[in-house]
């Protein structure tokens, strides 16, 4: 009788009860031998997989958590921008470059203007606040220091960087991007430190046309006059130049 009593008192509480916000009343039956029936609390589980806390979205995450460890929805920044935003083969250096430009570059993906398959579905996924978010944060983390031997300022490399060539109308890239590359507001970037294989595919997809956001399409026209070999060369220079140094690296004798 004591049991039946507690039983009882227990269905009246958890009846008169009001759930909390985010849980359910889910009726269940007390015993199998009374037929009635009863409401308990229950969690609704928003999470991907199992747990009882909601998902992070890519878009309410810590921008530092999706740099390194992704969600459910984007991959780890770092898998292919490196550990530091360093940048890797044919992924662009993020750390240290400007906050607008990195916007903007992103912006255009979503919008289309810039074409990137790998990163529609990430910038889609972050929102105008998640990509302002990672702009913010990898313009705030220090920019590399490049070790690397380079080229001299009097290589085919550096004469196209930093003199250009203007019997064939092509300024040096510095007018631009300034001193060795260090990047002039969100439309000149930096280029000193940006691996080489990035550089190089930019400028074929500039010449090519699959890269359309520039102003006033200066670097369609000044790409379409440049050979592979060229590319490569100027590429080279830039790569090895250490954004934070405060002039030109010479090779070592």
């Amino acid at each position: 009788m004591a049991k039946l009593n507690g039983t009882r008192l227990l269905e009246s509480q958890m009846l008169d009860s009001v759930p909390a916000p985010g849980l359910s009343m889910v009726p269940i039956r007390t015993s199998a031998c009374s037929g009635r029936t009863m409401q308990v609390l229950l969690p609704v589980v928003l999470a991907l997989g199992c747990g009882f806390l909601p998902a992070v979205t890519a878009k309410a995450a810590d921008p530092a958590v999706l740099a390194k460890s992704g969600s459910g929805e984007i991959v780890a920044c770092a898998n292919c921008h490196g550990a530091a935003g360093e940048g890797m083969a044919s992924f662009p250096r993020l750390s240290g470059m400007s906050a607008a430009y990195l916007y903007r570059q992103m912006e255009s993906i979503a919008n289309g203007t810039r074409e990137n398959a790998v990163m529609e579905p990430i910038v889609a996924a972050l929102g105008d606040k998640g990509i302002r978010d990672m702009a913010d944060y990898y313009a705030s983390l220090p920019a590399p220091v490049v070790a690397a031997e380079i080229p001299g300022p009097n290589s085919p490399g550096g004469q196209l960087a930093l003199r250009g060539d203007w019997d064939r109308g092509i300024p040096g890239c510095v007018q631009c991007h300034g001193p060795r590359g260090t990047g002039v507001g969100d439309h000149f970037p930096a280029l000193a430190g940006q691996p080489a294989g990035y550089i190089v595919s930019q400028l074929k997809a500039w010449k090519d046309g699959t890269r359309k956001n520039d102003p006033l399409e200066l670097m369609r026209h000044l790409s379409a006059k440049l050979g592979e070999a060229e590319m490569q060369d100027v590429a080279a220079w830039f790569a090895g130049q250490s954004p934070g140094s405060s002039a030109a690296r010479e090779p070592q004798p």
